[in-house]
């Protein structure tokens, strides 16, 4: 067999290109991290060729002991991961996926889910019409205070009495503030309705303390593995035991059919990560990081959504700068600077478009950037935003951003 740059050498001029712009760019997208070494060797490893339909000890196929212990290993470290966990599913593929087979586990086909508003932070899988769960299910979202900018837990819990849901959907993927699972808990109760929490965004920083966890109190919880948990492509299932089963028929044959193997073998490792003290210490740095770069933008005079953040991301508004979030991303990119438009609460503009940027820390964090180096990006995203036209602030911001970058090597041993 070939290697890849004889094999292919298209590819792997994509796959070089691409580790050098990961290694020359300050990468703010809230929902990306860097993959250790470990786990991307366990991602490209020899399991990928191994059909292994069905659960360990009960397959479809023959010749799966060793995949069987390498599925074993991801629940049970995941189980000691999250603490609490009664069952564990890690076959499901993306975070999408994990909610739609938790859904097909509790509802039918026309109940009605309770999910946050996806231009106040929610996700597309909670209910959004163009989703495959705004066109299954009935969707009554609950949204952010005007003043605060917060959930408004009394008003969700007002919703929830006029509209009786099978499921409430809790979760986000731009929402900077912490979540009261403990309160959504008590509403479901009030109205007989099952709790999902959806915490890809907030899964490492659950499994350490850095937020609160929702699992004592979700009927089941969703998540991916790839974001701030540090790990690869991929998602996972948490619920209580007596949806066990439910969960996994819904997951094989329900939604999938073969596990992608040595993606679960490298979810396996990346717990085994996560389960060290210097995994707690990074989600607590994450969270300090965001904290300082947050403060820092609103000396500049940045409006942020709430006022700042709690965990691991920040939205700035952009309305009174009189720019998009749109023109704001693709020239923060050519800065060097790597984030993403994002909607803002109440927002007049299109999704295309938008009146803000989604900023996140857990990528910056892992190459060993802390509070120093967050007031300096903040600085530099300034001076970007009050001169955006300006193409030798541009190139000046570019120039600060490679000095900084080459200080944080990404992943050194690489060619």
């Amino acid at each position: 067999m070939k290697p890849l740059s004889v094999e292919d050498p298209e590819i792997a001029s994509a796959i070089q290109s691409e580790l050098e712009r990961q290694r020359n760019n300050i990468i703010l997208i809230a929902s990306e991290n860097f993959a250790s070494r470990a786990v991307m060797e366990a991602q490209g490893c020899v399991m990928t060729n191994k059909y292994a339909e069905g659960y360990p000890g009960k397959r479809y196929y023959r010749g799966t002991a060793c995949v069987d212990l390498a599925e074993n290993l991801a629940r049970e470290r995941c189980k000691k991961l999250f603490a609490g966990a009664e069952h564990v599913n890690v076959q499901p593929v993306s975070g999408t996926q994990a909610n739609m087979a938790a859904y097909f586990a509790v509802l039918k086909v026309g109940d009605t889910i309770m999910g946050m508003n996806l231009a106040h932070g929610g996700h597309l899988s909670h209910g959004s019409p163009v989703n495959f769960s705004g066109r299954m299910y009935k969707i009554v979202p609950y949204s952010v205070s005007p003043e605060t900018e917060m959930l408004d837990y009394s008003e969700m819990a007002a919703i929830a009495r006029k509209n009786r849901p099978q499921l409430i959907v809790v979760g986000a993927s731009s929402y900077p503030r912490t979540i009261d699972f403990k309160v959504v808990r008590e509403i479901a109760d009030e109205v007989g309705a099952k709790v999902m929490a959806d915490i890809a965004h907030i899964a490492g920083l659950c499994a350490v303390g850095a937020h609160p966890s929702p699992v004592p109190y979700a009927d089941i919880v969703t998540t991916t593995t790839h974001k701030t948990l540090r790990g690869p492509r991929g998602a996972l299932i948490i619920c209580k035991e007596e949806l066990a089963s439910a969960i996994d028929r819904s997951v094989f044959p329900g939604t999938q059919g073969g596990p992608f193997m040595h993606a679960i073998a490298a979810k396996a490792v990346a717990f085994k990560e996560a389960l060290t003290p210097e995994f707690k210490e990074y989600q607590f740095q994450v969270v300090r990081n965001a904290r300082v770069l947050a403060e820092r933008l609103l000396e500049n005079k940045f409006d942020l959504v709430s006022g700042g953040t709690d965990n691991h991301l920040m939205l700035v508004k952009l309305i009174k700068e009189g720019i998009t979030g749109k023109i704001a991303d693709e020239t923060l990119e050519r800065a060097g600077i790597t984030l993403n438009k994002n909607m803002i609460p109440f927002d007049p503009a299109t999704p295309f478009v938008t009146s803000g940027i989604r900023i996140g820390t857990p990528a910056a964090t892992s190459r060993g950037m802390k509070e120093k180096e967050m007031v300096t990006i903040a600085d530099l995203i300034t001076m970007v935003i009050r001169d955006i036209k300006n193409e030798e602030t541009i190139a000046d911001v570019r120039r600060q951003v490679l000095e900084l970058c080459q200080k944080f090597p990404l992943y050194p041993d690489l060619p």
